[in-house]
This record gives C-alpha cells, structure tokens and sequence, in this order.
C-alpha cells in the first residue's frame, strides 16, 4: 500500500506545478467570459474530461508513441515549449477580455474546449512530457503482475485527482472576480501569462540541455 501511495503522490505533485490548474483559473475565466453559465460549466466538464485523457494516454503510452516515430522526450519538450511560449507571449500582449457582468453574454462567440482551453493552457507540452517520463520509469516494486495493476490504478487515481483539481479551479473561477475585481483579475491574467511564459522557455531550455548532452 505504501507502493501505491507513493505511486499517486509521485504523479500528482509531479503534474500539479507544472498543470497549475490555479494559475489557468483566471485565463480560462476571461477566454470564456462572453459565454453563460451553464456554457462556462460544460466546457469545465469537457476541459477536465481531456486533461485527463491527454495525461492518461501520455503516461501509458507515450514513450511507445515516441519510439515508434524515433522523437526523444528533448525534442517534444522544445517544440512543444515553443507552442507554450507563443500562446503565452500572444495572451501577455493582446491580454483577454475581461468577464462584463453588466453586458450579458454572447453565445455566437465560440470557444474550443480542446483549443486553447486544454491544450496548451491546461494539459501542455511539459505536462505531457513529465505524464511520459513518469509512464516510462518502471518502479522497482511493479515485479509481478498484481503489483504492476496496483500501482497503475494508483497512478490513475492521480490522474483522477489532477483532473478534479482542474474542474474545481476552473468551476469556481468566477469566485476570484468577485474577490479580487476586474483589475485584479486583469493583473493576475497577465501574471499567470508571464508565468506561463517562463514555462514555456524552461521547457525548450530543458530540452536543448538534454540535446546537447546526447551529442
């Protein structure tokens, strides 16, 4: 048991920085702001659905994916680094429309849960690439066939709680837009974005270090 608890934490405080489903809250808050409610809880549903599936997907089968068509995790980590770094260099300067509570909503303005909710915001290329290095790394207890399906359901119990963090970080968004104002929630978009930003840049710095350590 305590195999499979270190199995679970292993995953979830290895994904929960990195996803940072609380720095997302308020961008995702703002790129939805023009749709109602009961929109708003659908797309939380269908995020944290996908977020969960990408990362399930990744850490089973992942580094099989990677060798099939010869990609090294480096090569994911600056390609997919510099998907991050633009999405976020583009919401630093252009910035979101910040939720109008006066104005009513807009349900022609569509918004993709996939794109740009999901992926990269949510679920991006350094989730994608720890959720593989966790996949590919065989605990030495996993000898037999029973501790291999105990240790994979603890890892997808992580999973489970990192998508449930999502959903809950996401559902309750707007509570932060009456806690901090319009202001507030436009400076903490811009800082989550640089943060984001920065991510991005030590994801495509990691890669190339390891590049340059293989040649």
């Amino acid at each position: 048991m305590n195999a499979a608890a270190n199995s679970f934490l292993l995953v979830y405080a290895g994904l929960f920085p990195i996803v940072n489903p609380v720095g997302g809250a308020p961008i995702f808050l703002a790129l939805t702001s023009h749709n109602s409610l009961e929109v708003r809880s659908r797309l939380v549903n269908r995020v944290a659905i996908n977020s969960f599936v990408l990362l399930l997907g990744s850490l089973f089968i992942g580094s099989h994916v990677l060798a099939f068509f010869g990609i090294t995790l480096p090569v994911v980590r600056i390609g997919g680094g510099l998907a991050v770094a633009a999405f976020a260099w583009r919401l630093l300067n252009n910035g979101a429309a910040t939720p109008d509570t006066e104005g009513g909503v807009d349900e022609t303005v569509p918004v993709d849960a996939f794109y740009p909710l999901t992926m990269p915001l949510t679920v991006g290329p350094g989730s994608i690439a720890v959720a593989i290095a966790l996949g590919a790394q065989r605990p030495q207890e996993a000898n037999d066939l029973a501790s291999i399906a105990l240790l994979g359901g603890a890892a997808i119990l992580g999973l489970v709680a990192i998508a449930l963090t999502v959903y809950l970080c996401y559902r309750f968004a707007d509570r932060m837009v009456a806690v901090l104002g319009t202001s507030g929630i436009n400076v903490m978009i811009r800082l989550s974005a640089f943060i984001l930003l920065c991510i991005g840049i030590q994801i495509i710095w990691s890669g190339y270090s390891a590049l340059m350590h293989i040649h």
